[in-house]
């Protein structure tokens, strides 16, 4: 029989390191299939929750927000790409121009969730950024890709219109900040074990096959 683990995944859908944790962990998960089941659940963290709804434009942010210079933004990116192409993740950071506010993509991922497509609409979301260079604040562009997932366009709109799921997001950013997250990727396993940062597809089936050897002896 399978044992199984409960995955929360505090991330955002503008951090690409978030995006290579992901990938990651989905390749791990796929890996482990017949050996452990998993139950993953995609968690609120906004690393920007005052940006504009107009965004700011990516080198000029990472300048600002971290001190760096153009040339260190330059290496970084290179870097973050080829890290991508190792998970088969396609960065195009030329295209990806902006930072963008994503507290309405949490919000659409939160109902998402009860609807079974949180994994599916997340990698959306994050191809849609990343490769594509999408605006993830504008909230037509949301709605779209939460049709292309499967989801009912029109109750799509409706959440993001009305403001739903608001207060839910709220308290889980709040409950995660609470607990020392302050950086993401985060992973935390069956609510006791944190992961921090993003890591290898064999580093996350150790942990997962680890946690799923704990909870059978437990």
């Amino acid at each position: 029989m399978s044992r199984v683990v409960k995955i929360d995944f505090v991330s955002d859908v503008v951090c690409p390191w978030c995006a290579l944790g992901a990938t990651a962990l989905e390749q791990a998960i796929e890996n482990l299939a017949g050996e452990v089941v998993v139950e993953l659940t995609f968690k609120p963290f906004e690393l920007n929750p005052d940006m504009p709804a107009e965004g700011e434009h990516a080198v000029q942010h990472m300048m600002r927000k971290y001190g760096r210079t153009a040339d260190q933004v330059a290496s970084r990116n290179e870097m973050v790409v080829a890290r991508g192409l190792e998970v088969g993740f396609h960065f195009d950071l030329e295209k990806r121009s902006h930072f963008y506010n994503t507290f309405d993509a949490h919000r659409l991922l939160f109902w998402a969730n009860a609807e079974g497509l949180q994994i599916a609409l997340k990698k959306a979301l994050l191809k849609a950024y990343f490769s594509d260079g999408q605006n993830l604040a504008d909230q037509e562009t949301l709605v779209r890709l939460a049709d292309e997932v499967g989801l009912d366009s029109n109750r799509a709109r409706e959440v993001l219109t009305k403001g739903e799921f608001a207060s839910e997001v709220r308290e889980l950013e709040r409950f995660y900040q609470q607990r020392g997250i302050n950086s993401v990727p985060a992973m935390v396993l069956n609510d006791r074990q944190l992961v921090t940062g993003s890591q290898s597809v064999e580093h996350y089936e150790e942990v997962i096959r680890q946690m799923a050897r704990e909870s059978a002896a437990a």
